[in-house]
C-alpha cells in the first residue's frame, strides 16, 4: 500500500507539530511506504531536512508555489473555450467551482500561467468582478492583486501528481487542492486531515497581515475558504482531532458523514527516563516548546514571565524551538527581553527537547491558536503542568472536560498577560499542585492519547480507502 503525503510548509524542512506527527505516524506504520510530497514557496530558498527520513519513506518531492514558468514555444495568450472561462469565472467569482474543468486545463494544455494572468480573458473576468463588488478601488491595484493571488494556485496546479493508492493532504490550503488534483487525475481516494482548521488560521494571519489591506484582506480570505470547500467536496474521509473541531469544519461547509474524530497520541515509554532536574538548582524552570513565529505570541508569554518573576525571583524560561522560521520575529522577542530588563529568559534554539523535559517544573503555551497540540500532550507524559491559552482543543486537554482526573494546569485567556502570570506564581509557589497536575495530566495521557491506537486508527482508514478501490490488504 502506497500513501502519498501531502504537506504544505512544514515537513521535512520545518520542525513542529504536524512535521513531528508525521514523522511519528510514519514511523509507527513502517510496513506501509509512503511518498511525500511537500509544498514549498520557491526552489532558491535554502532547507535542510530536519528529520532523519524512516527506511519506508520512498520519495521525497518538492513543489513550489513560485516558480518559473517558461513555456517553449508558447508565447501567445491562451484563448479560453466557454467552459473554462466559466470555470475560472466561477473560482472569482465564490460560485460553485469547476474544479474538474480547472484540473484538466493545467494538465492536459501547454499553458504559460503569465501568460494566462496577463491575458484578455483573465483581464474581463477581472474587471467584470470589479466593476460588481470593488469599483471604488484603483483597478490596476486591484488587477495586479488578482494575478499575485492565483499565480501560486495555478503554478501548483501544473504540476504532475505522483501515483499512489491512496492521497492523504495534512490541511486544506493549497495542500488540499493539490489532494483534490491527485484524487482527479489517478481516480485514487483522499483524506484530507486538519490538525488545526487551516481556514481560520490563516483569516487570523491576514487580518493581522501588513502586506495586505483593505478590501484585498477580504480577498485573500475568500481565496482560502474556496480552498477548503474543494478539498471538503473531493475528500473520501476527513479527520478532526477533537469534536468542536469537527463542528467548525460542517460550520465551514464540510459534509458531517466524512468526518472522522482521531486525536493525537504519544509514545510514552519515550519519556520514561527523562534527564532529572539537578538537586542544587533551585530555579523554578517553566518550559515552552514552541516555534518562535507571531502565532505562538511569545511576546505575551515573555510579558506574563516579567510580570511573574517581579513576584517570584527565582523563575527561569526556557524558550525551546527555531529562531529561523520567522528570524524578525526572533529578534524581536529578544529585544523586549532586553527592553523589560528581564533576567533568566534562555533562547536554545533547535534541540533535543527530551533531553529539557525532566528539568521543567512546568510548561507553558501562548497560543493565538491550535488544533490539539502535541507538545501538550508530551508535557503531560513527562508529567509536567501546564499553563496555555484557550485555544483549539486545550481547555479539553488541561481541565479534562469529559474524564475524572482532574486539572493539569491551568487555562487563561488568549493575550492573558496577567492571568498568566498569576498562573506560573501560583505554580511555583506550589510544589504539591504541580506534582498533582503533573499526574493528573499524566493519567489522562496515558488511558486516552496513546500513539499506537492512534495510528492504527489512521492505518484503518487507509485500508478502508484502498480497498474502497478493490485493493487487498497488504500488511
Amino acid at each position: 500500500m502506497r500513501i502519498c503525503l501531502i504537506v504544505e510548509g512544514a515537513y521535512p524542512f520545518l520542525t513542529g507539530g504536524v512535521s513531528s506527527w508525521m514523522q511519528q505516524m510514519m514511523t509507527q506504520l513502517d510496513d506501509v511506504e509512503f511518498i511525500i510530497e511537500t509544498l514549498s514557496v520557491r526552489r532558491d530558498e535554502k532547507k535542510e531536512f530536519k528529520y532523519m527520513i524512516p527506511p519506508n519513506v520512498s520519495q521525497v518531492r518538492e513543489l513550489y508555489l513560485f516558480d518559473k514558468d517558461y513555456v517553449p514555444g508558447f508565447f501567445q495568450k491562451p484563448k479560453l473555450t466557454s467552459q473554462e472561462y466559466r470555470a475560472f469565472r466561477s473560482l472569482m467569482f465564490g460560485q460553485e467551482v469547476d474544479w474538474p474543468c480547472l484540473f484538466d486545463f493545467f494538465q492536459k494544455k501547454k499553458v504559460s500561467v503569465n501568460s494566462l494572468l496577463t491575458g484578455p480573458d483573465f483581464l474581463e473576468m477581472t474587471r467584470e468582478y470589479y466593476e460588481a463588488h470593488h469599483d471604488k478601488a484603483v483597478f490596476s491595484d486591484f488587477l495586479w492583486t488578482m494575478r499575485s493571488m492565483y499565480m501560486p494556485l495555478f503554478l501548483l496546479l501544473k504540476n504532475k501528481p505522483t501515483k499512489a493508492d491512496v492521497y492523504h493532504s495534512m490541511s486544506t490550503g493549497y495542500s488540499g487542492v493539490y489532494g483534490s488534483l491527485c484524487k482527479y487525475i489517478h481516480k485514487k481516494p483522499l483524506i484530507v486531515s486538519e490538525h488545526g482548521i487551516y481556514t481560520r488560521e490563516r483569516e487570523e494571519e491576514i487580518i493581522k497581515a501588513k502586506w495586505v489591506r483593505g478590501l484585498y484582506k477580504d480577498l485573500w480570505i475568500q481565496q482560502f475558504k474556496k480552498f477548503s470547500q474543494c478539498s471538503y467536496d473531493m475528500a473520501d474521509d476527513i479527520t478532526a482531532l477533537f469534536e468542536a473541531a469537527k463542528d467548525f469544519q460542517v460550520e465551514l461547509g464540510c459534509p458531517s458523514e466524512k468526518i472522522n474524530v482521531i486525536s493525537n497520541g504519544v509514545h510514552l515509554e519515550q519519556f520514561n527516563n527523562l534527564v532529572p532536574k539537578e538537586a542544587a538548582d533551585t530555579f523554578i524552570n517553566i518550559g515552552a516548546v514552541v516555534r518562535v513565529t507571531p502565532i505562538k505570541d511569545i511576546k505575551t508569554m515573555i510579558h506574563a514571565f516579567s510580570m511573574a518573576k517581579a513576584q517570584v525571583n527565582n523563575l527561569k524560561l526556557w524558550i525551546m524551538g527555531p529562531l529561523t522560521e520567522n528570524e524578525e520575529y526572533a529578534q524581536k522577542c529578544r529585544q523586549l527581553v532586553q527592553e523589560l530588563e528581564v533576567e533568566d529568559v534562555i533562547f536554545t534554539g533547535k534541540i533535543n527537547v527530551k533531553e529539557y523535559f525532566g528539568k521543567m517544573d512546568m510548561m507553558v503555551l501562548s497560543s493565538l491558536s491550535e488544533g490539539q497540540p502535541l507538545v501538550i500532550l508530551e508535557g503531560f507524559a513527562a508529567k509536567k503542568p501546564f499553563i496555555t491559552t484557550d485555544v483549539g482543543d486545550c481547555r479539553n486537554l488541561v481541565l479534562g472536560l469529559y474524564d475524572n482526573y482532574g486539572p493539569a494546569g491551568a487555562v487563561v485567556p488568549i493575550m492573558g498577560i496577567e492571568a498568566m502570570a498569576k498562573a506560573m506564581v501560583e505554580l511555583a509557589q506550589d510544589q504539591e499542585l504541580r506534582q498533582t497536575m503533573g499526574s493528573n495530566g499524566y493519567e489522562r495521557v496515558k488511558n486516552n492519547y496513546q500513539n499506537h491506537e492512534v495510528f492504527e486508527n489512521y492505518h484503518k482508514l487507509y485500508l478502508k480507502n484502498n480497498q474502497r478501490q478493490g485493493y487487498k490488504e497488504k500488511r
